[in-house]
């Protein structure tokens, strides 16, 4: 074996490791089952050997070891640290991630997501989806599917063949209208994102509800404002402008997400408005941007790299087998930096 120019097959290993090749793959999957000997053993033996499996020769298994990863918006950063954290497990479990944009647009989601499945990928992690929850349970019904972003679907999909990994959003904006709140804020406004497929499992609606709960417990309902936008820097440019032009400006604004967070303070500071003594801003994500020294914003964390090895987690259990749905919500964390402070005056 040693002399030949032939490459190992999965064959040769199980021979030299007086195994069965179910036995060789399942240690190559890191199925549930395998016992640390086992292990040990096989994988000395694909040393031994030199044994690298072939793309090709696992996807004629039934599997490429290849997980997609759906997303709409590159410019986020955001995105590319759950990527990072996806990206961890994969390598940990022996698959390969590509990852596929599509335009804004439900249309454009779908025939990505479709030539996803079609190239045979073992499985999908969506990060921030448009759409209903039937449509995500009709797809996760021919692939598994982990969805980031979306919170848990709705009481009748409660045996989803999809799972879900998501900020705990209501208290994500609780955390940071109370922080206002004790500084001495009445007047916080919210950056909102609108798409024209809004769900309310979407983080956009659960962070505006979250805003509404916060702002009514503190008796603060009067005050509550939604500004229009989308969670992108020039939404966040377009929200500073509408704030900057207002005769009766807000003393706080919860950014929604910190890209849209730092266009609003981008404008604001052009206009003359002094941050934070004249308006605070908060962002959601705490992207590697924030915690710069000249930005310094304060945010909420949570926890995008965990997010991403979750949800991918999560992806590759379905992949070995799991049927139960399961939806995790990320506990969020208030990082304070220097973007707040009292309200003038």
């Amino acid at each position: 074996m040693e002399g030949s120019a032939r490459r190992a097959t999965i064959r040769d290993v199980a021979r030299h490791a007086g195994v069965s090749t179910a036995a060789v793959s399942k240690v190559l999957r890191d199925a549930y089952g395998v016992s640390p000997a086992m292990k040990q053993r096989v994988e000395a033996s694909m040393a031994a050997l030199d044994y690298r499996p072939l793309a090709l020769a696992r996807g004629m298994r039934g599997s490429s070891y290849t997980l997609g990863v759906f997303l709409v918006d590159l410019s986020n950063t955001f995105f590319s640290v759950l990527v990072e954290g996806i990206r961890d497990v994969a390598e940990e479990r022996g698959y390969q991630v590509l990852i596929g944009q599509a335009r804004q647009g439900l249309d454009a989601q779908r025939r990505l997501i479709e030539a996803m499945v079609d190239r045979r990928m073992d499985g999908l992690v969506l990060i921030a989806p448009f759409g209903p929850d039937e449509e995500l349970e009709r797809l996760a019904r021919s692939i598994p599917v982990s969805v980031i972003g979306r919170h848990g679907p709705a009481a009748y999909l409660d045996t989803a063949h999809f799972d879900t990994v998501a900020s705990d959003d209501i208290a994500g904006s609780a955390i940071i209208v109370d922080h206002l709140v004790s500084l001495g804020h009445e007047r916080i406004s919210f950056l909102g994102h609108h798409e024209p497929h809004d769900e309310p499992s979407m983080p956009q609606s659960v962070r505006a509800r979250g805003y509404d709960l916060a702002m009514t417990k503190h008796g603060l309902e009067r005050w509550i404002d939604h500004i229009p936008g989308r969670w992108g820097t020039e939404g966040g440019l377009l929200a500073g402008r509408m704030i900057a032009a207002r005769t009766e400006k807000p003393t706080a604004l919860h950014g929604g997400a910190d890209v849209a967070a730092l266009g609003a303070f981008t404008v604001l500071l052009e206009a003359g408005l002094r941050v934070p003594e004249d308006i605070s801003i908060v962002g959601y994500d705490d992207i590697p941007a924030a915690a710069l020294p000249p930005i310094g914003l304060t945010t909420v964390d949570q926890s995008g790299v965990a997010m991403g090895r979750q949800a991918a987690e999560l992806l590759v259990s379905r992949i070995e087998g799991r049927t139960q749905s399961e939806h995790v919500l990320v506990p969020p964390r208030l990082v304070v930096r220097h973007t707040t402070a009292p309200p003038p005056g």
